[in-house]
């Protein structure tokens, strides 16, 4: 996270005063998840604001006791505005929590521009997607040797907010790759429909996830053709997440990097485990087991 003073940075806000704000991801929900910064950045801050609709009441133990908190749940950004204002004229330190991390789906950017319009400085403390939160949970790596080695985050077209053209739910689902579907519960049809439509077969393992890691999490298993009738059973419509890929359920399949024939700066190849290894990817299989990748 940059210190580098925002009148240097050649974006045009204004001069830097002795207020800040800090963007703060709050995690998945467990207030546990927070980063050690983060809980040091809520704990310094003399304002709190926070979505009660999205994060965690527990995250609030960090802050100070004579803090300010604001719920900024029934707000949009122009009744947050004064808050900055105040902060900018005072020399306040505002701690403003997201869920998750901020670099997603988090309504930062334009924030981050209006307090630098305002003289004040800003910092962002990335916080635990609630993606790799529930691969936790499931107890799965998202990026298997020979079976999918990218992670695609996107959500499901037609919400509140337009897409961008060329960013569909569909044209995604070709590449194969494990997918995480944000914002698309309420629409589980759709999205079904449309990640078949994109090549997933129907028996693609899908984990759907509600307020993961809050005390009433919901995680549940399903193939891709059961994703609605999933959804719709245990009445899901938000604060739900969507994994999807073969990668939920590959196994076998090994990564060179801790096979004993790999090398690299801290740890030498035994000599037979590299020939085998070289054989491997000459001959398209996998190391030690001759099967083709």
């Amino acid at each position: 996270m940059s210190t580098t003073p925002i009148a240097d940075r050649g974006d045009g806000g204004a001069q830097p005063g002795p207020g800040k704000v800090w963007f703060v991801g709050a995690g998945p929900g467990a207030a546990d998840l927070l980063t050690l910064r983060a809980a040091r950045v809520i704990g310094a801050a003399d304002v709190v604001v926070w979505a009660a609709s999205l994060v965690h009441a527990d995250v609030l133990a960090h802050a100070r006791p004579d803090a300010e908190i604001v719920d900024s749940s029934r707000l949009p950004i122009e009744g947050v505005l004064p808050l900055y204002r105040r902060a900018a004229a005072d020399g306040l330190t505002v701690a403003r929590i997201h869920s998750g991390d901020p670099a997603l789906w988090g309504a930062v950017q334009e924030q981050l521009d209006l307090c630098r319009a305002l003289g004040l400085a800003v910092e962002i403390v990335p916080g635990v997607s609630s993606f790799t939160a529930v691969a936790a949970i499931v107890g799965r790596e998202l990026t298997i040797p020979e079976v999918a080695q990218s992670v695609i985050l996107t959500r499901l077209e037609g919400g509140k907010t337009p897409m961008p053209p060329g960013e569909r739910v569909r044209e995604f689902a070709r590449h194969g790759a494990t997918m995480a579907l944000f914002l698309s519960a309420a629409r589980s049809g759709q999205a079904q429909a449309e990640l078949l439509a994109g090549g997933y077969p129907a028996d693609t393992p899908v984990v759907v996830a509600y307020q993961a890691t809050w005390p009433d999490e919901l995680v549940v298993r399903c193939a891709l053709g059961e994703l609605e009738a999933t959804v719709k059973e245990h009445r899901l419509w938000k604060h739900t997440l969507f994994l999807v890929g073969p990668a939920l359920a590959a196994a076998g399949t090994r990564s060179h990097l801790y096979h004993p024939g790999h090398f690299h700066t801290f740890r030498r190849a035994e000599p037979a485990a590299r020939a085998d290894l070289r054989r491997a990817r000459a001959g398209g299989t996998t190391p030690g087991d001759g099967r083709a990748r």
